[in-house]
């Protein structure tokens, strides 16, 4: 199994920058497809970013271009840069990690991008 621990959410004025952290333990962390999502009120969970093993990513039409998702294997960590934020980018952040038919979620890490 994995534990995931999302951090790093909070407020910002929009055109500022936030970044994601999830660590993750309990598990070979290298062989996950991990992903981040964000559900905003009212709204579906949707994908912002995954990155793979080989560390192949894609991304979101609508966060193209503004946030960068990384990992570090070495330090079980997953990372979203998100820079020129939006208030449409306000949502809580999940960190997800897949392999196979085991999913496992964080408890999620709330972002609010307001002036």
């Amino acid at each position: 199994q994995a534990q995931l621990v999302e951090s790093g959410g909070g407020l910002v004025q929009p055109g500022g920058s936030l970044r994601l952290s999830c660590a993750a333990s309990g598990s070979v962390f290298s062989i996950y497809v991990m992903g981040w999502y964000r559900q905003a009120p009212g709204k579906q969970r949707e994908l912002v970013a995954i990155i793979t093993s080989r560390n192949t990513t894609n991304y979101a039409d609508s966060v193209k271009g503004r946030f960068t998702i990384s990992r570090d294997n070495t330090k079980n960590t997953m990372i979203l840069q998100m820079n020129s934020l939006k208030p449409e980018d306000t949502a809580v952040y999940y960190c997800k990690a897949a392999r196979g038919a085991s999913v496992y979620w964080g408890q999620g890490t709330q972002v609010t991008v307001s002036s």
